[in-house]
């Protein structure tokens, strides 16, 4: 039945598809999950056919800011704040709460009360064997732990040995594959016309049973134009893969004996014309192709101009950008650039059999069209993943958000 905040339109692309990878064997179930404000709607993801299924949505204490599953898949942790994004109107309320997973149609039920956190979330994430949550703040920067109790409801603080640098404006927490390092992605900030630029850094820990201690960081140049947001790890080897938000480039830094080093192994533009910048353009998520032979980035747009009296879109790429990485250096080297089809893709995630990729974005915006003003709807695209990695457009989904925002995103196989 379709709602208010439900897809109201399906406008449909090429359906022309390439060799598929072997992965295409799985049969598994997925969910997928994407919130407007506080509601956030399950969606069975029909990966043979490129399409999603609108299921039943649950209620969350505020705005939904970031999700993360247990381990087992049978527990979804969700961050969520009354704040408004970035440095604007703090809120009063901020969670992490649990729901269970159904493992046979991924329906989501309240499990526990939530805990309260001290602000906005920004991002969650669980140790390796989820034991642990980890939570990083951007306004003030700062990163906290939280035990999962044996009943896997979220638990209780953390008590750290010593005061935690947390840089500026952090936007991103995440444990190694081996569960020995936490690495906090900072951003800094963008300099301004009255301001500095505030350095970014990679906040490095060690880390054991929720403890972080030993903070290193990693700054190129000081952290001076060096803006990370989103970081993944290769499936098998020891690379990790940076977006630089504010440079509009990634980087793969390589760990080393249980240590990152932190020299950059390889650069990489992540816009598809880095010299045509008509409009701030921001390096997003990143995630790596299950496989590990393909990194994909998201490139952001959403500045405005008036026209006609009315704010409309500035132009700019809003688009994934597809890597083939080199299995014996990790270098990723650029071999598409696709646009979403829609404005600022925050989010998209890449279904577990590594044959779909769906992308997210918050906001409907105007943009011209000729002499008139037509808007681009929030919503969801949806892509097929070919076995050389690229992408082929197959749908939108235009979702109606009121005067809510379309913040998150993700899938999880059941």
């Amino acid at each position: 039945m379709f709602t208010r905040r439900t897809f109201l339109s399906i406008a449909a692309g090429s359906v022309a598809m390439p060799g598929l990878s072997s992965a295409q064997q799985a049969s598994n179930k997925v969910a997928l999950y994407a919130n407007v404000g506080a509601d956030l709607t399950h969606y069975d993801v029909d990966v043979a056919g490129a399409e999603l299924i609108e299921q039943a949505t649950v209620a969350l204490p505020a705005g939904v800011q970031y999700a993360w599953p247990h381990v087992s898949r049978r527990y979804l942790y969700i961050a969520t704040s009354s704040s408004a994004p970035g440095y604007g109107t703090a809120g009063t309320e901020h969670h992490v709460t649990a729901f269970s997973i159904d493992p046979a149609s991924g329906a989501l039920t309240p499990h526990g009360a939530p805990i309260r956190l001290p602000a906005r979330p920004i991002h969650i994430s669980t140790d390796i064997p989820s034991e642990y949550i980890l939570v990083a703040f951007n306004n003030p920067s700062a990163v906290r732990v939280y035990r999962i109790n044996k009943d896997f409801t979220p638990g209780e603080e953390v008590k750290q040995p010593g005061p935690i640098d947390a840089g500026i404006f952090a936007h991103q927490v995440r444990v190694t594959p081996d569960n020995r390092l936490a690495i906090l992605v900072t951003r800094g900030n963008e300099a301004t016309p009255t301001k500095p630029e505030d350095p970014g850094a990679l906040k490095v820990f060690e880390y054991k049973d929720g403890v972080l201690t030993n903070e290193g960081s990693i700054a190129p140049n000081g952290g001076k134009e060096f803006g990370p947001r989103h970081l993944d790890f290769h499936p098998s080897k020891p690379w990790m893969y940076v977006s630089i938000e504010t440079q509009n480039k990634m980087y793969l830094f390589r760990m080393d004996d249980g240590r990152i080093n932190p020299d950059i192994a390889y650069r990489a533009e992540t816009l598809a014309e880095p010299n045509n910048i008509r409009a701030r353009q921001a390096a997003g998520t990143v995630h790596v192709h299950p496989n590990g032979r393909f990194v994909y980035g998201a490139n952001r747009a959403e500045a405005t101009t008036e026209f006609q009296g009315k704010p409309v879109f500035k132009g700019g790429e809003n688009s994934i950008v597809v890597y083939s990485i080199d299995q014996s250096t990790g270098e990723p080297t650029p071999i598409q650039h696709i646009e979403t089809q829609k404005i600022h893709p925050r989010t998209f995630h890449i279904d577990p059999s590594g044959r779909l990729l769906v992308a997210q974005h918050n906001l409907p915006v105007n943009v011209r069209d000729g002499d008139a003003i037509k808007t681009v709807p929030a919503g969801l695209s949806v892509f097929r993943i070919g076995d050389d990695g690229k992408l082929i457009f197959v749908r939108t989904y235009d979702v109606d958000v009121g005067d809510k925002t379309m913040f998150w995103m993700g899938m999880v196989p059941l």
